[in-house]
């Protein structure tokens, strides 16, 4: 029997799965590491210790499962979270930690930029909005605040850069996951010349640009004993965990959209040309030639309400941590729609879409003397939901969409996916593997290997669990309560600056 391990690194674990050709899931495996917050604005990681976790997931996942059942692996494709970014010396030893795509530190960089008439250039020809998440930014940070690093680094890799050339010995990217830096040109297909000189660098400096169908190269020997693979299993490049979520959520028509919550979240839809928006508020990721996946992103999706159930959750008993948020879901459904007026702004961690504020900050608003502790567990759900939709809204105003798929582990709990339909008022599909990244990831492969002729119709071959139909009186309660969380978001802007300075100790 043949099968097909996709490996996804995610922003808190790497999420291992394989596959036999028909799609179906024959095995899993997952191993987490941790996000470093030195002070607020600041999310790092430590590359070796994700790498090493990897190694001993693949490891467990191919001794324990695969080798005894006799599967033969076919292939190995990568899927990693986007916007990271790893300087490495000539040596290709890590210069300090990886930097996350939550990382708010270019902020002066990001808006300094944003605001010029430059900045409108390098969005129009990149297609990534200018935040301190984008690659572009953080190198401009180092080169800025951090020259000794900036000058020793040899490349500045991805997350899925580095773990490709510890495997391979090349330095490599695929377009997809390029195209989410700030510096590719997605029109093009090469790095953007005045993205380099904004930060400092030249190409030579950056990894090699691959389609997405690509292999690097084999693994090297050390690897293939350790692991136990054959020299002929083939390294596929893969693509980034957003395009990969859309693709195995089968959104491959204009009129639907996903929308992706694990620990960040994301609304998207796919189209063969770029979505034009004056305000930059939307992201253009390419997978291949003339094929986009556009939409906005968000900062702050399970996260929170992992935080949430960390700080407030029932650890009286010796409960886990997926026990806990079951319990305050329970809690949380006793409540009436819309928290009896009790609202909350998720921005943890600032926010992408639509604000694209780093500065800004979560808060509880309308409090009384009635709202008791499921009030504050249902309107964080909410206010998470609300932030989804604030940029479903937007996507609304350039394309008619009908239904939207939804996929993530927070997405998927019945209780929210049921919100969800009655926050957008549309329907809600429910995909049957809640790991929608990790089976786009498998698709790309299929097509690859011919099983499915093109894109379009590997998307189609998606199976759907259930389908969630809006309540209409709900509906009504929150569409009134969003009018007010949109207004909030936007009005307290200054408010967002003074408290972000006063918590970094700035004058």
């Amino acid at each position: 029997m043949e099968c097909i391990i996709t490996i996804e690194l995610g922003t808190n674990a790497v999420r291992v799965f394989a596959f036999d050709l028909a799609g179906n899931v024959v095995a899993s495996s997952k191993g987490s590491y941790p996000t470093f917050h030195s002070q607020p604005d600041y999310s790092e990681q430590d590359p070796e210790q994700i790498f090493i976790t990897m190694l001993y997931v693949l490891k467990n996942l191919i001794t324990e499962k695969l080798h005894p059942k006799k599967y033969d692996i076919r292939s190995i494709c990568f899927l990693a979270s986007m916007h990271s970014l790893l300087a490495i010396d000539k040596h290709g030893v890590p210069l300090g930690n990886l930097i996350t795509w939550a990382d708010n530190r270019g902020k002066r960089e990001a808006n300094d930029l944003k605001n010029s008439d430059f900045g409108k250039v390098i969005y129009n020809a990149t297609g990534t909005p200018i935040h301190p998440m984008s690659p572009l930014v953080k190198i401009a940070w180092l080169k800025n605040h951090d020259p000794e690093r900036f000058n020793k680094a040899y490349k500045f890799l991805s997350m899925k850069s580095y773990i490709l050339q510890q495997l391979t010995g090349e330095y490599v990217i695929d377009y997809s996951l390029a195209s989410a830096t700030g510096l590719l040109n997605i029109h093009s297909i090469a790095w953007e010349s005045q993205s380099l000189d904004f930060a400092g660098i030249t190409s030579e400096r950056l990894p090699q640009l691959m389609s997405v169908f690509s292999s690097p190269g084999k693994l090297r020997k050390e690897f293939q004993t350790s692991l136990g693979l054959s020299p002929d299993t083939r390294i596929m490049i893969g693509s980034s965990d957003g395009c990969m979520a859309t693709l195995g959520a089968g959104i491959w028509r204009e009129d639907k959209a996903t929308v992706t919550i694990e620990d960040s979240g994301a609304v998207r839809i796919v189209g063969k040309e770029v979505l034009k928006d004056e305000k930059q508020r939307f992201f253009n990721y390419l997978i291949t030639n003339n094929c986009y996946v556009s939409g906005g992103p968000t900062n702050n999706g399970g996260v929170v309400f992992e935080w949430f159930a960390k700080q407030f959750g029932d650890f009286s008993v010796p409960f886990d941590t997926e026990q806990i948020v079951e319990g305050l879901i329970r809690d949380a459904s006793n409540v009436s729609a819309g928290s009896n007026g009790l609202l909350y702004l998720p921005y943890l961690l600032g926010e992408r879409a639509p604000l694209w504020n780093a500065n800004a900050r979560g808060s509880y608003f309308g409090i009384n003397i009635k709202h008791e502790r499921s009030h504050f567990i249902r309107a964080t759900i909410e206010g998470i939901l609300y932030e989804i939709y604030s940029i479903g809204k937007i996507l609304q105003e350039h394309r008619d969409i009908n239904s939207l798929s939804v996929n993530g582990s927070f997405a998927t709990i019945p209780f929210c996916t049921q919100l969800m339909a009655d926050i957008f008022n549309k329907p809600v599909h429910t995909v049957t593997n809640f790991s929608s990244a990790a089976r786009g990831a498998f698709l790309l492969n299929a097509i690859d290997m011919g099983i499915y002729p093109n894109l379009e119709a590997a998307a189609g071959s998606t199976p759907f669990q259930e389908t969630i139909q809006p309540r209409q009186q709900d509906h009504q309660v929150y569409a009134r309560y969003f009018k007010i969380f949109e207004k909030l978001s936007v009005k307290l802007e200054e408010e967002f600056e003074e408290i972000a300075n006063l918590q970094q100790g700035v004058e």
